[in-house]
């Protein structure tokens, strides 16, 4: 009978100490963001309003990303900035010219909740970089040398401590400032995937 309330006992302060302590989650236990991360994106972008010509691209990014300081809050803004280096190669399947090359220097900031896999972002950028014009044709664009800006909205899904895969909604656009007349400039938006590895 003693052995029993013993074990009674034992089993009562037991019970009460784990449930009055939190279960170990390896995405909870420490703050500290991936400091350097690099991604590779692609997608499939449509061209909408300002230019007469349906274009389609094929984006494909390489991004550096370096973590750029930490926000541990206990609400919805905890996260961490990178600063963002892409270089772009895009395919464009549908349009006036072939292709276009460039860099993009810019900034994301990534909401972490505590006990998220799921990492919503947002990111923004500006750069430049060089495609095949054909100025003589109405619509294309009036030189080889560009602008462009990269924004996107979307989350990441951490897979591990090393692996997240992505997905996004990206915007894009292309013009030469304003160093020919006409410029038609070109908008582009459309989903993009990608995958990243952190170390």
């Amino acid at each position: 009978m003693k052995s029993l309330s013993a074990g009674v006992l034992g089993l009562a302060l037991l019970s009460s100490r784990l449930l009055a302590s939190e279960f170990p989650n390896p995405l909870e236990e420490v703050f500290d963001p991936p400091r350097f991360e690099v991604g590779f994106q692609s997608g499939y972008l449509l061209g909408v309003f300002g230019n007469p010509h349906s274009y389609e691209v094929l984006p494909q990014f390489i991004t550096g990303r370096i973590r750029w300081g930490a926000n541990d809050a206990s609400n919805w803004t905890r996260g961490y900035n990178q600063f963002c280096f892409t270089l772009m190669a895009e395919p464009i399947i549908r349009g006036v010219e072939n292709h276009y090359f460039g860099i993009n220097f810019g900034g994301r900031y990534n909401f972490v909740q505590r006990g998220w896999r799921i990492i919503p972002y947002f990111s923004g950028g500006l750069g430049l970089g060089w495609i095949d014009s054909s100025p003589d044709m109405v619509g294309s664009q009036g030189q080889d040398f560009t602008f462009n800006i990269l924004t996107a909205i979307g989350f990441s899904y951490r897979i591990d401590d090393h692996w997240k895969v992505e997905a996004a909604a990206q915007y894009e656009h292309f013009s030469n400032g304003g160093q020919t007349d006409p410029n038609p400039s070109l908008n582009l938006i459309g989903p993009q995937i990608g995958v990243s590895y952190s170390f």
